[in-house]
């Protein structure tokens, strides 16, 4: 039975390159299938590891307190408005928390300001947000030229900024220098201190179109309004996240005067959750990569059918005389289902080079840092897929060709 076996594949082996140009046109079409299918996967593995190793260089030990937003309306009523959370809040949870943790305060000003500088100015789209000194680090955002503002700055609400390069470029011409330089929002006066690293826009904005400045610059440059301070916790020790979560909420409860039994007016969240989010955006992108692979590689196997029974029809009498010879049903259908499958075999190797140069393209045009990604799980599955396909697309013609009677096939013409 093992010698029929090695036999049969040698045979089906000669079919294929006595038949070389239309098995590689019809390996070419699985190839086109399984590239498409592994490319994508691909592309969605090493954006996903890029999103990891960007969240983690963040530190997956922070975790974020905000005021509890309303949800929504409840017969016919509106749900509970909390208070924002005030500056002498944040300074109080900041002083309280001590050395558990480093603190970040912020807070947003708008999103519509117009930065200008002498005749120069920019158009009214650019974040103005306030922050302590640990805001820039603990946000992940790198300065290409310059420095961060100090405590003392911030202390001292000294009209100092770090802005984005979209501004600078906007701003300043090529040959100069934009450090130390004075630019005006809402009739302030800021020198520039530092200049962020282009980043490009996610969640909805970007930091290229930022103003940074200390936090008592900012409650003095919006008098008036009602800031609400964002909190975020980079903590020493992520193993014990639970507990600086749990005391976190403990003294903000204190501060925020909630009432035993009440829910906290006030949100406290890791900070890997847009992570998550993520992550969960990529596996719906996963499945729709799937998906778009699956139907490529059905109009592959429709392909490949039709070629097997063009092959069965050609070599009708071939089937003839090894019938006549002694060669079983079995026998002749296992040597067109093993040519199938080999070139299905083909094509998915071809595909899966194709695919993986691609996927990895794409993610090096979207990221300079991202790894070269090597997606075993999808290789595997392809070469899993390609045997499926030749055995789906093969069985019929194969099955076809075992079941032609001896002395009609001989009498073919």
């Amino acid at each position: 039975m093992k010698m029929n076996l090695i036999e049969n594949i040698k045979e089906g082996i000669r079919s294929i390159n006595a038949n070389m140009l239309r098995s590689i046109l019809t390996a070419l079409i699985v190839a086109i299938g399984i590239a498409s299918l592994v490319g994508i996967l691909t592309a969605i593995d090493g954006i996903e590891a890029s999103i990891t190793d960007s969240f983690s260089s963040l530190g997956a030990n922070s975790f974020n307190i905000s005021v509890r937003r309303p949800q929504g309306s409840f017969g016919g009523r509106r749900g509970k408005v909390y208070p924002p959370i005030t500056y002498k809040q944040a300074t109080l949870f900041e002083q309280k928390y001590g050395d558990k943790g480093q603190v970040s305060l912020s807070t947003f000003v708008t999103q519509i300001a117009e930065v200008k500088r002498l005749s120069e100015k920019t158009n009214p789209n650019v974040s103005v947000v306030g922050g302590n000194e640990n805001y820039i680090y603990q946000e992940g955002l790198d300065i290409e030229k310059g420095r961060n503002f100090s405590a003392i700055e911030v202390e001292h609400g000294t009209n100092v900024a770090v802005v984005g390069p979209e501004i600078t470029n906007t701003l300043f011409k090529d040959d100069e220098d934009p450090l130390n330089q004075e630019i005006s929002v809402w009739g302030t006066r800021f020198r520039i201190v530092g200049v962020l690293s282009k980043q490009g826009a996610m969640d909805g904005g970007s930091s290229d179109k930022r103003v940074i400045i200390p936090l008592n610059s900012a409650r003095a440059l919006a008098a008036g309004q009602n800031l609400t301070i964002d909190i975020d916790v980079l903590i020493n020790n992520s193993f014990s996240m639970d507990q600086a979560m749990g005391e976190a909420k403990g003294i903000m409860r204190i501060i925020r005067h909630d009432r035993i039994g009440d829910e906290e007016s006030f949100l406290v969240e890791r900070s890997e959750s847009l992570a998550e989010t993520l992550g969960q955006i990529s596996g719906y992108l996963k499945i729709g990569g799937f998906g778009i692979g699956i139907i490529t590689l059905l109009g592959a196997s429709i392909g490949l059918m039709n070629i097997m029974m063009v092959s069965v029809t050609e070599r009708t009498r071939e089937i003839g005389v090894r019938k006549a010879l002694g060669a079983t049903p079995a026998r002749i259908r296992q040597q067109f289902l093993i040519e199938a499958v080999v070139i299905c075999q083909m094509g998915g190797i071809a595909g899966i080079i194709l695919g993986m140069a691609l996927g990895n393209l794409v993610t090096t045009l979207i990221g300079d840092d991202i790894s070269f990604v090597v997606p075993w799980l999808w290789i595997l599955i392809s070469f899993v897929i390609g045997v499926i396909v030749g055995v789906g697309s093969g069985y019929y013609p194969a099955n076809k060709a075992s079941k032609l009677d001896p002395i009609e096939s001989l009498r073919f013409e």
